[in-house]
């Protein structure tokens, strides 16, 4: 009996150490590239965003972290999605932007990720990664030292209005960042 609980006491041990984690890789300093390939065709489209500052804008959205998540939200009273808080936050300076996310595949001028700035619209698939379909979005909140943080209306448990960095969630459904502002 004390050898068949040795040999499981070995064989435990053996396990732990065959499985150690490593930590997640250090996406700082290093450059982002979407490996996402569009399988959608939307057409370009021009967001007009006039002389408005894009640091204007990004306090206005700033004051809406914490807003929970509801699908198909577009109002603080009940709550956004990505693309209903975008929708939302523009409508509040009479900017004309699309109502969802894969409208926004082709809006604006697309920048490196390396080059995005305060302002700029991040885009991502949905959870899937292979779909080839912008399905989530978000504002640059910053880049710093490629740094990466964006605002965004998430679901979830912990979800709706938040402050996120780039990470190995986002990482492989990264799109790509189109700027819409012309005074950045």
């Amino acid at each position: 009996m004390k050898t068949i609980y040795l040999f499981i006491t070995v064989l435990l041990l053996y396990s732990c150490s065959s499985s150690k984690r490593t930590a997640a890789p250090d996406t700082r300093n290093t450059a982002i590239k979407s490996s996402v390939i569009i399988k959608k065709k939307v057409s370009a489209r021009a967001i007009n965003t006039r002389t408005l500052s894009a640091d204007s804008v990004m306090r206005f959205a700033e004051a809406l972290i914490g807003i929970p998540y509801k699908y198909g939200g577009s109002k603080p009273e009940t709550g956004f999605d990505c693309s209903g808080l975008i929708y939302y936050v523009f409508n509040n300076f009479k900017v004309s932007v699309p109502r969802v996310s894969v409208d926004y595949t082709n809006a604006g001028v697309e920048v490196d990720i390396k080059d995005s700035k305060r302002g700029d619209i991040i885009l991502f698939t949905g959870s899937d990664a292979r779909s080839g379909v912008v399905g989530h979005m978000g504002f640059i909140v910053s880049n710093k030292n490629n740094r990466i943080r964006f605002l965004h209306a998430a679901s979830g448990e912990n979800g709706g209005v938040m402050i996120s960095e780039m990470n190995g969630y986002f990482i492989p459904r990264f799109v790509k960042v189109n700027r819409v502002f012309k005074f950045l």
